[in-house]
């Protein structure tokens, strides 16, 4: 039977006896550095780019937080769900479509 993408992770971590290095503090640092090393695939060019690179250094940013989630007991779903019901809240449709502004400076002029 294949192990499910979560599964695998957890394995690797768990056969290498890696859990006791998996504070939180040390995950939330090693999702930053990975994800400036992702932002160093796009760091002359925001074109061109070796697709490769970009899909290992984002696949270690995912590996992190999936980590950082285990270790805190978060579930997914849940949190983005939450983070989705704020954002939706503070960059409503008919404010924002086809906006970069941020929230506070759109509501500005209300």
């Amino acid at each position: 039977m294949k192990d499910t993408t979560i599964e695998r992770v957890r394995r690797f971590t768990d056969d290498r006896d890696w859990h006791k290095f998996h504070t939180p503090a040390n995950l939330a640092k090693s999702i930053a550095i990975e994800a400036g090393e992702l932002l160093e695939c796009f760091q002359w060019s925001d074109t061109e780019f070796d697709e490769e690179h970009v899909k290992e250094e984002l696949a270690d940013v995912i590996v992190y937080c999936r980590n950082l989630l285990d270790e805190l007991g978060l579930d997914e779903d849940e949190i983005v769900n939450s983070k989705m019901d704020k954002n939706e809240a503070k960059y409503p449709v008919e404010l924002s479509i086809g906006s970069a502004a941020k929230y506070t400076e759109y509501r500005k002029g209300r």
